[in-house]
């Protein structure tokens, strides 16, 4: 059975850092693209970054872009998300998810299905 863990949230003061993880059990990773997404109260879940499964490309959502920063350790079977220079609007609930078309992360990445969602990590942000 697929299943991903998504660990690493927690009470940060803003500017702060995070890394969270996206750790998969009853398969590998190396063969899927992976997405983590974001959902805040009472707000639409949205697509924060994405890594692809062969070429390793990334996209991110342009809020984060320059701050947050994915990538996977296949020997781990984990995928991270590296959060710096975090603001109040980043506090959500985060979740990674598989992709499983060829190169998933290319444009418009957010608005493709995903699958094997994890039960989400509460990041918050606030002083």
């Amino acid at each position: 059975q697929l299943q991903l863990v998504e660990s690493g949230g927690g009470l940060v003061q803003p500017g702060g850092s995070l890394r969270l993880s996206c750790a998969a059990t009853g398969f590998t990773l190396d063969y899927y693209a992976i997405g983590w997404f974001r959902q805040a109260p009472g707000k639409e879940r949205e697509g924060v970054s994405c890594i692809n499964s062969s070429s390793g490309s990334t996209n991110y959502e342009d809020s984060v872009k320059g701050r947050f920063t994915i990538s996977r350790d296949n020997a781990k079977n984990t995928v991270y998300l590296q959060m710096n220079s975090l603001k109040p609007e980043d506090t959500a609930v985060y979740y990674c998810a598989v992709g499983r078309i060829f190169e998933h992360c290319s444009s418009g990445w957010s608005s493709r299905p995903f699958g094997s969602w994890g039960q989400g990590t509460q990041v918050t942000v606030s002083s």
